[in-house]
């Protein structure tokens, strides 16, 4: 995949299809994976997601807002083999989102993901956004590259 067009709208595809990611976190050495919802914003340079404030996954990225997500592709682009093995990796670092600032991010994310109302409005969830500085995009084995986010923009 060369143009970085395509791969524009490639990522762009997978993140509005999707609405699950897994998640890396770190803490003292420790690794940890959680899947989450996320939901797209400013053509993939965030992603918003909600969680518990008493979770590991928490704990981990008020330590350390490096993170790294894994997007799976497959089964999301229709039945073209060229979609078969698309995985999409992300890479970037957390911030809190306040909602009394922001309701917008928490609609967003709301209309995507509906089912998570009773959720985000718990008194211990905590919106979160990963501002993505680069995407790991795998079309296969031997079909892996790098692309920064700033080279992706419009």
């Amino acid at each position: 995949m060369t143009s970085s067009i395509s791969v524009k709208d490639r990522i762009q595809t997978l993140l509005d299809a999707t609405g699950f990611a897994v998640l890396a976190t770190e803490n003292a050495g420790q690794p940890h994976t959680s899947l989450i919802a996320i939901t797209p914003l400013d053509e993939g340079q965030r992603l918003v997601f909600a969680t518990y404030r008493n979770t590991r996954k928490f704990t981990n990225l008020m330590q350390n807002q490096r993170v790294s997500l894994l997007i799976d592709g497959r089964g999301h682009e229709g039945s073209s083999p060229a979609f078969a093995s698309f995985i999409l990796g992300a890479v970037g670092r957390v911030q809190q989102i306040n909602v009394a600032m922001h309701p917008h991010l928490l609609g967003a994310h709301l209309q995507k993901h509906p089912d998570l109302a009773t959720f985000t409005q718990a008194p211990d969830c905590v919106l979160l956004e990963v501002v993505v500085e680069a995407y790991q995009v795998v079309c296969g084995i031997d079909d892996v590259t790098w692309w920064c986010v700033d080279d992706l923009k419009s």
